[in-house]
């Protein structure tokens, strides 16, 4: 497939992922079929999936998305707090900096015992639903979903506990394809929300080459 094909599904799909906050995979399934190419045909990867996001939100919310943002990142230090005897890292759009009003929150928590975060959610009077999906390093992993008040956009949101075992946290910090860290403490969230315009994607201290 030549390069602009590969340019013009990315930004398809990048439409897709923002505006109507789908999941990348369901996004480059759609724009196949919106641009009527074969499923065989190869898909682009991340880094021109990544820069089409960021040259969409750029040309179509640059007036709406750093507000929401922030937003979410506020919520899910909430909740990282609150959460935090399970280590949580947070993950996904929130932590890259390419999260809209329509984007979930997505929260990788380890625990011995992977039914303690259920009992903690129970105790305080949570609903959640619970389901099995792929993870980091492509284990299985239960993920426990509901939704939260976000005070900033004045509606609930969508929030994915993923639970681990603990071993799994030796490798949550390893490099992604783009050589980013994929997820970021509470601490490291803090430190976003303290400098609102920064973006863990274009700042050199959440690059990595070490898996640190």
């Amino acid at each position: 497939m030549d390069d602009d094909t590969q340019r013009e599904l990315a930004a398809v799909a990048a439409g897709l992922m923002v505006d109507e906050g789908l999941e990348v995979r369901r996004a480059l399934q759609r724009a196949l079929e919106q641009l009527r190419l074969p499923s065989r045909t190869p898909l682009p990867g991340p880094a021109l999936i990544d820069a089409a996001v960021r040259e969409h939100l750029a040309i179509f919310h640059a007036g709406t998305q750093p507000a929401e943002l922030r937003a979410l990142r506020e919520t899910a230090l909430v909740w990282m707090e609150r959460l935090a005897e399970f280590a949580p890292l947070l993950g996904g759009a929130v932590w890259h900096g390419t999260a809209t009003r329509l984007s979930d929150i997505h929260l990788q928590l380890f625990a011995d015992d992977p039914k303690a975060v259920e009992i903690a959610l129970i105790n305080a009077g949570l609903d959640y639903d619970a389901q099995t999906a792929r993870g980091m390093r492509g284990r299985e992993a239960e993920v426990l979903s509901l939704a939260v008040p976000c005070e900033g956009l004045g509606e609930a949101v969508g929030l994915h506990l993923w639970v681990n075992d603990t071993g799994a946290g030796r490798g949550a910090r390893l490099p992604d394809d783009l050589g980013r860290v994929p997820r970021g403490t509470a601490a490291e969230v803090r430190t976003l929300l303290a400098a609102p315009d920064s973006d863990p994607c274009n700042e050199e201290r959440y690059r990595c080459n070490d898996g640190q």
